[in-house]
């Protein structure tokens, strides 16, 4: 039965100066990061659609990654892939003292607030409330993070009221900058403002994140509705005034519903 240490045994091989890959031997953490990404998200785009088969593929893709980056750093001798797994563990156990201690957590509410007292002491070395954010996250995520974070240590609003004010303050900010011309301006003031949008997600409990995934779906739904509708009239969006693709855009939406609702 194959264990973790024959895909360790491939990944060094792969590495052999003499005898592996041209394409593994070149590569570095920051050649190798997109590609850590891009299988982090398949996995994620497996789960969503359901395929447990093609999950299964994603994951081992995603594992190969670990072990490429412990491989680099192993032979960098900074650290290798048991290093690693000792890591993680370590972290879970001292993160789970309810499990392999004797504390106890009766609710999940109360495990998510141990949770984060557990990070924050592991972060108490660091000069700030939000220093470690990663930066190669989304940033939709990496927004409410850092959101999160300062909330935690009470810079946040009272109440919704605030961040949707700051939504039209923002939105104003941006009407100005476009009447000024100064387009580093007008792309700051689009930044405020999608900031301000994922701090209004935060705070009506929506993931900001999936909320924007499931505009953008909607977005293709409804523009394929309408492109389906003019191949059958021979014709292409180009071919229609604003007002008339407006109308074909209603209907789109009208036609989604009417599928929803006979779900």
């Amino acid at each position: 039965m194959p264990d973790i240490d024959k895909l360790l045994q491939i990944m060094k091989a792969l590495r052999d100066p003499e005898s592996g890959c041209p394409w593994d031997i070149e590569q570095t953490f920051e050649t190798i990061a997109p590609y850590t990404l891009e299988e982090a998200y398949e996995v994620a785009d497996a789960i969503q659609r359901n395929d447990m088969q093609e999950l299964k593929g994603e994951l081992g893709d995603l594992l190969f990654q670990v072990a490429f980056h412990a491989r680099l750093a192993e032979e960098a001798g900074e650290f290798d892939f048991h290093d690693v797994v000792t890591a993680i563990c370590d972290k879970m156990v001292r993160r789970h003292p309810h499990v392999f201690a004797d504390e106890t957590i009766a609710t999940v509410a109360e495990q998510s607030r141990a949770w984060e007292q557990h990070k924050a002491r592991e972060r108490e070395s660091q000069q700030s409330a939000v220093s470690g954010v990663a930066l190669a996250l989304p940033a939709l995520v990496h927004a409410k993070k850092l959101q999160s974070r300062a909330a935690r240590v009470g810079f946040d609003w009272p109440d919704i009221s605030g961040p949707l004010a700051k939504c039209h303050e923002e939105l104003a900010e941006i009407e100005e900058a476009l009447e000024q011309g100064d387009q580093q301006q007008i792309a700051d003031e689009v930044g405020d403002l999608l900031f301000a949008v994922v701090n209004l997600a935060r705070f009506s409990d929506v993931d900001a994140e999936a909320a924007l995934k499931g505009s953008s779906e909607r977005f293709v739904t409804r523009f394929q509705f309408i492109e389906h509708k003019l191949a059958e009239q021979d014709m292409t969006t180009g071919d229609l005034s604003l007002q008339r693709l407006e109308q074909l855009w209603d209907l789109a939406k009208q036609a989604e519903k009417s599928t929803q609702d006979g779900e």
